[in-house]
């Protein structure tokens, strides 16, 4: 900030005019942050957006559970030419999948007419079975089924962990963007007072000017120095406009944008809704939502990897059905030991090698998420490390500009008592005033970060939905 842009007061009457009683207007409504966040939580979309993510967990467990639903198959099948009928065949199969590679199956069937295939000719009673089905080599412990209802499980897990990596980002982006609210509507408060100061200063000035007292000089400089005012605050409503807007991003209800009153207020930026947090004791971060999502799609991959391993396996499956059937000396359908239908389907590719190849992509994909684990693993502890130096920094700069502060405002004091007597000019007076407006702003500011640094800590340890 340049020498001669920030102005400066006649009298100790005129530093009073700082007190935090004159920032906000009788008329206003504070947000405080703790309505913020309720607001956010409640009504944003991107809050709505992260319960989908549980509803779509949802209907991946209902898709894995569908594998083992029972299947009704049914097949008719009839011929007719020239008035004769040369066969009809039909068939009805009820199929029960395990979560095991065995089915259950059972079902009838019944052929009739002039022309029916020896093999499919059956008595008037028709033909009941009962068996099953099992894959002997690939897919009997694990298998498609089981792939599914697994991987079901760990994607409600992820869907959980990815909603409150969502609802963090939420927050902490919300949060930041209070802060920087805060930020310039204190800059705002000192800056109005400064240029109601700096007013009332150069029209004394002028007045004493006509009077003889002053030269035109002076009258200048107060001119001067009041435009300078107005023009920083100008500046800093132009910030102090982008930050509520961004806060109004925020705010929604009933589904449709919400808007902020000219008159609403952030709380003030003393009061400390944000939990000090600052100890030297090491955070676990097992259970932090991106480690936890991490191994999670970790887990993923490793279900599927276990069945690509396990087609590298022949197929073998074996069917065996008994049969009811009525015999040449029975009216009714009996159940004898003879009557069955077996048979097995065996197929092997003799290379394996798209089988092997998509082995090595899975083994690829899974040593590409250790290592990003690891590397989330070292972030997030450095940047937790990180933010628990800086507050402490942080909070010992907020001490020490406080000292300096109450150091400028005697200095001021005494320099304004010197220039009432004739002993001081305006340029030591405003250097004066200069160091205590820039101590004031750099105070907020510096508090404003230890905030922020606060949030971050919060954020990164996985501790700002807890608070």
């Amino acid at each position: 900030m340049k020498t001669t842009v920030l102005l400066y007061f006649v009298t100790i009457i005129s530093i009073c005019l700082f007190s935090k009683n004159n920032y906000a207007q009788v008329d206003s409504i504070t947000l405080t942050y703790k309505k913020y966040l309720e607001n956010i939580i409640n009504y944003h979309p991107v809050a709505k957006k992260a319960d989908l993510k549980i509803r779509l967990a949802n209907a991946e467990t209902l898709a894995a559970k569908g594998n083992l639903d029972p299947q009704v198959e049914a097949n008719w099948n009839q011929k007719n030419f020239e008035d004769k009928l040369y066969y009809q065949n039909y068939e009805a199969k009820l199929k029960l999948p395990t979560k095991l590679g065995i089915d259950v199956t059972g079902g009838y069937e019944n052929s009739n007419g002039n022309f029916v295939n020896p093999e499919n000719k059956i008595d008037n009673w028709g033909l009941w079975f009962l068996g099953v089905e099992v894959n002997v080599l690939q897919g009997l412990f694990v298998n498609n089924r089981t792939t599914a209802l697994k991987q079901a499980k760990v994607f409600q897990q992820l869907a959980q962990n990815e909603q409150q990596i969502i609802l963090n980002d939420l927050v902490y982006d919300a949060a930041t963007a209070y802060l920087i609210w805060q930020l310039y509507y204190q800059n705002n408060a000192i800056l109005e007072n400064n240029t109601s100061i700096a007013n009332t200063y150069f029209q004394n000035t002028k007045q004493t000017y006509l009077n003889g007292e002053k030269t035109a000089m002076d009258t200048l400089e107060a001119y001067i120095l009041y435009q300078d005012a107005i023009g920083f605050l100008q500046n800093n409503e132009q910030y102090l406009i982008k930050a509520r807007l961004n806060v109004q991003n925020y705010l929604w209800f009933n589904q449709q944008p919400a808007i902020l009153k000219d008159s609403t207020i952030p709380e003030n930026y003393k009061n400390q809704f944000l939990p000090v947090i600052i100890n030297n004791e090491a955070i676990d971060l097992v259970n932090h939502p991106v480690i936890l999502a991490a191994i999670n799609k970790l887990s993923y991959i490793e279900i599927e990897q276990r069945l690509k391993r396990e087609k590298l396996k022949p197929k073998l499956k074996l069917k065996y059905n008994p049969l009811i059937g009525t015999s040449s000396n029975e009216e009714y359908p009996i159940l004898s030991l003879n009557n069955f239908k077996w048979g097995f389907n065996f197929t092997m590719p003799l290379l394996f090698r798209t089988e092997k190849a998509n082995l090595q992509k899975g083994a690829i994909k899974i040593q590409e998420i250790q290592l990003d684990l690891e590397n989330k693993r070292n972030e997030l502890k450095n940047k937790i490390e990180s933010s628990r130096q800086q507050q402490q920094l942080l909070q010992l700069q907020i001490n020490l500009i406080s000292e300096n502060i109450e150091g400028y405002k005697r200095l001021l004091d005494g320099e304004n008592i010197k220039f009432n007597f004739g002993e001081s000019s305006v340029f030591l007076l405003n250097k004066r005033q200069e160091k205590f407006i820039n101590g004031q702003l750099k105070l907020i500011k510096t508090y404003i970060e230890q905030q922020i640094e606060l949030l971050n800590y919060l954020y990164f340890s996985n501790q700002l939905l807890a608070n």
